[in-house]
């Protein structure tokens, strides 16, 4: 008996999520080895994630923010059932998923713009020169937080790639293929 499966993952969620993989990879390694390819693909990610903001608003059905952007409560309530093995299967995005969707996005807002800012900063370059000449310590605070969230987007993808595993086996699906194809179990 064939597996009725349903479209669930827009090309453009499937190109922007590959897309990003390969953007804040470049940019995390390239660190400050290779300036221009970092800032380059730094530019890239800011780019990625703004389409994806506005996509989140005006894309398809489980593109959207409103489908997978859940209260706390139902967040944590999920995670419970995930854990006791029985959490209800979603076509999109779970309730922990599309909080680690906000989550993610926003640490890349932030690692993106303290990055823009801390160049402007350090090099005089970049759409935020004009704030060359600024004190020491703000240089030192954004390259810090710069880091940070940088860092902080390396335990997210970790914990995103344990829970995609975890939500595969629960419900006995390939999500990385889904991630491909776009296409899920019915």
């Amino acid at each position: 008996m064939e597996q009725v499966e349903v479209r669930v993952w827009d090309p453009f969620v499937r190109i922007f999520h590959w897309s990003l993989v390969l953007t804040f990879t470049v940019a995390y390694l390239s660190g400050e080895e290779f300036e221009v390819l970092h800032n380059n693909a730094g530019y890239a990610v800011l780019g990625l994630v703004l389409l994806r903001i506005v996509w989140g608003f005006v894309g398809t059905t489980h593109a959207r923010f409103r489908d997978f952007v859940y209260p706390p409560g139902v967040v944590k309530g999920f995670l419970q059932d995930t854990f006791r093995r029985r959490a209800r299967r979603y076509l999109g995005h779970n309730p922990a998923g599309g909080a680690m969707v906000i989550v993610m996005l926003l640490s890349l807002v932030i690692t993106t713009l303290t990055g823009i800012a801390y160049y402007g900063i350090a090099d005089s370059a970049g759409p935020l020169a004009m704030l060359a000449g600024s004190p020491e310590w703000s240089k030192e605070m954004l390259e810090e937080v710069h880091e940070f969230f940088a860092n902080l987007m390396v335990f997210l993808v970790v914990v995103h790639i344990i829970g995609v595993i975890l939500e595969g086996r629960l419900h006995r699906e390939n999500l990385v293929k889904s991630m491909l194809n776009g296409r899920k179990r019915a």
